[in-house]
């Protein structure tokens, strides 16, 4: 290949011109001959290139990157099995909302339907999961399309966009003059809406009215960076508070309106639940575990999600925190919002709170062995910092810590979201400490989860990437095995769910990382510890019983 003309630009190259105004600063890639004009592209732009050992786990880390940044990741892999590779990463990105680009490449145009190496029809293929998925037809339009893909991730609620770019398309080059290359800034506009405001009176009137009011703080509060309006709201009004999926750390643990062991007591109780930023679906008993009596209010970015699978006494579409805001200012000016009459609804959900708490303490404070998952995630919730990114990885173990780790500040916990994905863990992390290097990033996987994508740990380590892996190991796929053993007894409980007892802190020992075994519960800590101390990729492998389940594993829906 010759090098293009001092007035001539590729298509490779115009990729990575229209990743950089988007503020892009890094894609997550494996290589493929389809795509390394892009790569060429990104080192003159001063765009990062981390190359992963699958290419699901760049998909999942372009996710990751959008959530910790609030700007769109990217993917970059081949055509073909590089590209359904990332299918799976693309899927969880469509379902936890979460704006990212995966370019594929694709064969040459000019071989359009000759049966060219790697030939599939990817649009076709991702057009169900992505809100934009294209084929790039003209060298030109490169750079316009790209910025057409992202544009598109902010339509409604955020999500994936996918491109496939023909060979003979990324590697030709054209006059710069007639490439149309968006400028920063400038081609896609402001999606903060701030909701109807004779609804956002509506929503002020029932909080004043209101008794026993709560609300559920969503990822969409997370997503929308609303978190000190959703703090104000909560404070200004006396609103009790529980949170979910990344809204998780909007309040800190401590704080009188956080509350979390007494969700379900107040959903049967309160006389207005306000949802904000989250859908009727399976973790919402797809609405049936509202009171049939209280007023609800469903806040959302998409206007489809509103009222779905159950009716609503008030919907709003928006950004959650302009909408929080400005409820909270419409109810303030009012001679009584409300918020006094609360006092005694604090303090019966502190009751149970506390309850709760107290009934569940001693097995935090197991010193059975095999170890109590219990005991191992309330080791993991006193040891983490304001500063610790929590990542979530797994079934059974990863249900044990939804209930017990308390995240310390806003945006720091990561979970797949509700496509259930497992092997996302190795990929947040990545994508977490590159973008906050400064940030400690603690991973809670199961065995089987991080069986899936554990190979890209040694990515970790190629990039100086540390992070602290905790693998709670009962050599089981735990959560299928439960429903299998209620199901069909404990005589065929064992079938298709069984690990081998992988040493995973050897694992990573043979990859350059730290590793370290703990079999007694006391020796938790001082294992976190000495991952702290390591400074780099680290898995502490915590033999944990195979025979406890957490409650979210024996009451889960699809079992009923």
């Amino acid at each position: 290949m010759t090098e293009p003309a001092p007035d001539q630009i590729s298509g490779g190259h115009l990729v990575a011109k229209a990743l950089k105004a988007e503020g892009i600063d890094v894609i997550f890639t494996l290589c493929g001959g389809h795509i390394i004009d892009i790569y060429d592209g990104c080192v003159d732009e001063g765009i990062d290139v981390i190359d992963v050992r699958h290419e699901q786990v760049a998909a999942h880390a372009a996710d990751g990157y959008a959530r910790i940044t609030g700007k769109p990741g990217c993917a970059v892999v081949t055509a073909g099995p590089g590209t359904t590779d990332a299918v799976t990463g693309v899927a969880n990105a469509f379902r936890a909302e979460s704006p990212m680009l995966l370019i594929g490449g694709q064969g040459a145009l000019s071989q359009h339907k000759m049966g060219s190496l790697q030939d599939l029809p990817h649009v076709d293929m991702m057009t169900p999961i992505t809100k934009f998925a294209a084929t790039v037809p003209s060298t030109e339009r490169v750079a316009d399309i790209v910025s057409m893909a992202f544009r598109e991730c902010y339509n409604g609620a955020p999500g994936p966009s996918f491109l496939e770019i023909p060979r003979d398309v990324l590697d030709a080059s054209v006059p710069v003059a007639k490439a149309r290359i968006p400028q920063a800034g400038r081609y896609r506009a402001s999606t903060r809406q701030a909701g109807d405001p004779e609804a956002i009176e509506r929503l002020a009137d029932l909080l004043v009215h209101s008794e026993k009011p709560c609300v559920l703080l969503g990822s969409q509060v997370w997503t929308t960076r609303g978190t000190d309006a959703a703090i104000d709201f909560v404070r200004a009004l006396n609103v009790p508070a529980y949170m979910n999926g990344s809204g998780r750390g909007t309040l800190p643990p401590g704080d009188p309106h956080h509350f979390q062991l007494s969700r379900r007591y107040a959903f049967n109780e309160a006389d207005l639940i306000i949802i904000v930023g989250t859908p009727f679906d399976f973790r919402m008993g797809y609405g049936k575990r509202l009171s049939s009596t209280a007023n609800v209010v469903q806040i959302d970015l998409d206007y489809r999600t509103v009222g779905k699978n159950r009716d609503i006494d008030l919907g709003i579409v928006g950004d959650a925190g302009l909408i929080l805001a400005a409820a909270a200012q419409a109810a303030s000016g009012r001679v009584d919002n409300g918020a006094a009459k609360r006092k005694e609804w604090i303090e019966e959900l502190r009751a149970v709170e506390t309850q709760a708490f107290e009934k569940r303490l001693p097995r935090q404070l197991s010193a059975a062995a095999p170890i109590d998952p219990y005991r191992l995630v309330h080791e993991i919730n006193e040891f983490i910092t304001e500063d610790t990114i929590y990542i979530g990885d797994g079934g059974d173990i990863v249900t044990f810590s939804g209930q017990v780790v308390q995240p310390k500040s806003p945006g720091h916990w990561m979970d797949p979201g509700p496509l259930g994905t497992l092997g996302v863990g190795v990929a947040f992390a990545m994508a977490a400490k590159y973008a906050e290097p400064d940030k400690e990033v603690l991973c809670l996987f199961g065995d089987g989860a991080f069986s899936l994508t554990g190979w890209d740990f040694e990515t970790m380590v190629r990039f100086d990437l540390p992070f602290i892996g905790v693998i709670g190991n009962n050599s089981s796929m735990n959560q299928i095995r439960y429903g299998q053993a209620a199901k069909y007894g404990q005589d065929r409980g064992r079938v298709g769910n069984t690990l081998g007892d992988v040493r995973y802190d050897e694992f990573a020992r043979m990859l350059g990382g730290y590793g370290e075994e703990v079999r007694d519960p006391a020796d938790i800590r001082p294992a976190l510890e000495r991952a702290r101390e390591s400074g780099k990729p680290a898995l502490i492998n915590v033999w944990v019983d195979p025979d406890v389940y957490a409650p979210g594993t024996m009451n889960q829906t699809m079992y009923k």
